[in-house]
């Protein structure tokens, strides 16, 4: 892409920011990073502006990342989402994103990489409900245009009564898309066995070789989710599949076990691990227009399971404060993409 549309793209998000600018919002970003780090709030409100104007850093990444006690050049090794959403915004071609968006469109694109059954509500007759249903015991309920596990339902067959009024029910919440219950390997299964728990693998393709760019474990409590919003939390992974640390989430919570297993986070290994490049390969070469993407896939018994791919990646990155190492992923991301 030219220069100018690099620099189009860049001022378009910066002045999105500033419309969506919350004052008030910051300095409460401000006030859990001055008690976490020991710092003035002033100095922090400064820092934290001047990064996000300056070093394309949003307020979340700036406290997710513990850029409060990072130096410059450590700062300058870690994704952020801003630079995140310019690598999507110029390497994702925008009439192919809708696949990725719909999770319903997704699912017939990739369909042979999803390794479960589907369904979807708006075609199928209430019978036919009932009977996928029943045939899978267990399955989950999506609205097909949602993100960060907002939508998502679980639904067991033996708790349903009034069929025709279970479909009425999906329907009206937007839940339009059923799909089987996803068995997944014994080792994710001792860490929390309620929740599938996925991993996200971020990948760019560039036309010959799918590059995986990093890796996070994400562990659910017993929720439909393993998504932060369901009390989920992760850690980061290296690129053999091996935890690099304790895990944490957006909300100041640290687990160097799970909190119900009790299965230690920072000994966590993928499991067959060597099946996962050559799987996002295949998955990475059915849309390659859509070059930047955070698949999630949940190793099963027999190598992983696709669940959904996200062109406007979200960033996983390292937490200095839990894990002492005080750099991220940025340079592999740069080496590769080139930016």
């Amino acid at each position: 892409m030219p220069n100018g549309n690099r620099l189009k793209i860049r001022l378009e998000y910066l002045r999105n920011r500033v419309r969506r600018f919350d004052a008030a919002s910051v300095i409460e970003r401000a006030k859990e990073v001055s008690a976490q780090h020991h710092k003035p709030v002033p100095v922090v409100v400064v820092d934290m502006l001047w990064s996000a104007v300056f070093r394309n850093t949003a307020f979340q990444d700036y406290v997710d990342w513990d850029f409060a006690i990072l130096s410059r050049a450590e700062r300058e090794t870690f994704m952020t989402h801003s630079i995140s959403n310019h690598i999507a915004m110029e390497y994702d071609a925008r009439e192919h994103r809708g696949t990725f968006q719909d999770k319903i469109e997704f699912n017939k694109v990739f369909d042979p990489f999803l390794k479960r059954r589907w369904l979807d509500v708006r075609t199928a007759s209430v019978d036919e409900l009932r009977e996928f249903i029943e045939s899978a015991g267990t399955v989950m309920g999506k609205v097909p245009f949602s993100n960060s596990g907002h939508g998502v339902h679980r639904h067991i067959a033996s708790e349903i009564t009034d069929w025709g009024a279970f479909r009425d029910r999906l329907l009206a919440q937007g839940q339009t898309l059923i799909e089987e219950y996803i068995q997944q390997h014994p080792v994710l299964a001792e860490v929390c066995p309620g929740t599938a728990n996925t991993t996200r693998v971020t990948t760019f393709f560039d036309g010959e070789t799918t590059h995986i760019l990093s890796m996070a474990q994400k562990f659910g409590r017993g929720q439909a989710s393993d998504q932060q919003t369901f009390g989920g939390f992760y850690t980061m992974l290296d690129l053999n599949g091996h935890s690099m640390g304790r895990g944490y989430d957006s909300h100041g919570s640290v687990h160097a076990t799970h909190p119900e297993s009790g299965v230690s986070i920072p000994d966590f290994q993928l499991p067959l691990m060597e099946t996962v490049h050559p799987f996002i390969d295949q998955v990475a070469r059915v849309v390659p227009e859509v070059r930047y993407v955070g698949w999630d896939i949940v190793m099963g018994e027999d190598g992983p399971v696709l669940v959904e791919g996200n062109w406007a990646v979200g960033v996983y990155e390292n937490k200095p404060s839990v894990t002492g190492i005080r750099t991220g992923s940025r340079p592999r991301f740069q080496e590769i993409i080139g930016f």
